[in-house]
């Protein structure tokens, strides 16, 4: 990877530099995005010098020591620290992923860390997900049926059924697919974005969902769910390995089957 610079005419502004400690041998440079809007001060990126010989090996690893050991004012989300949770999903090395099972020995020369694109910044490394839940939330993401439950059972899927929803529940809402995606930057006040959709495609592949009509008549519009252009963004950069693209093109299936 090449030297992080930034551009003489950027509003990101150089930070301070960290350095490790005497004596340290393996030392990686983490340039990370600094903002407090409180401030009132630009963007700045900071430089912190690891001792890898002193830290775990994994991204999140490192900006818990910084937090910890360097400099306590940096702010980012982490919770599980085992890709289950979402909360620790950031801009590393240029792809969108989980700091937690990002490992740092994959990342050739300075590590670069940023929030996710083209989010409001609440400070450092926290997005505003205000929008994103909201339109996670619009999707109903929960069972709905009118037949009432068997009174001392749970209801019942067949393996073949139960398979149909492999691929989607295991979706942490980390909203690193749907801020990777150019369509959901530039309409993402009417684009739901690939992480509402795999969760709206969840609950329509659900065979003991009865509402599948409406939840399609819900997506049925130019941009809640046609501005997927199908560039696979999306599905490259997911940390789980999902494929949003492919639950979004089984949505668009469903709607000409109807027809």
């Amino acid at each position: 990877m090449a030297e992080f610079t930034l551009p003489a005419n950027s509003r990101v502004m150089k930070g301070k530099t960290f350095k490790a400690p005497a004596g340290a041998t393996r030392i990686k440079k983490f340039k990370v995005y600094r903002y407090d809007p409180d401030s009132g001060e630009n963007p700045r990126v900071d430089i912190y010098e690891i001792d890898l010989d002193q830290c775990g090996p994994m991204v999140l690893d490192a900006l818990i020591k910084i937090k910890n050991e360097i400099d306590s004012t940096l702010t980012f989300r982490r919770s599980c620290r085992e890709g289950v949770c979402g909360s620790c999903a950031m801009n590393i090395d240029g792809t969108n992923t989980l700091a937690c099972i990002k490992d740092i020995a994959d990342i050739r020369g300075d590590a670069a860390i940023y929030p996710l694109p083209h989010m409001g910044v609440i400070k450092d490394l926290v997005p505003d997900l205000t929008q994103a839940y909201a339109q996670y939330t619009s999707i109903k993401p929960w069972l709905q049926a009118d037949t009432p439950a068997p009174p001392n059972k749970e209801r019942l899927q067949s393996p073949d059924e139960r398979a149909e929803l492999d691929g989607l529940w295991e979706c942490v809402l980390c909203f690193s697919c749907s801020t990777s995606c150019p369509s959901y930057w530039w309409n993402s006040d009417r684009y739901l974005g690939p992480a509402a959709l795999l969760q709206a495609y969840r609950w329509i592949a659900d065979s003991r969902d009865e509402y599948t009509g409406e939840r399609l008549d819900d997506l049925e519009d130019p941009f809640r769910l046609y501005r997927c252009h199908t560039i696979m963004n999306c599905t490259n950069t997911c940390p789980k390995g999902l494929n949003p693209a492919k639950a979004i093109g089984k949505i668009k299936q469903k709607m000409v089957e109807r027809r």
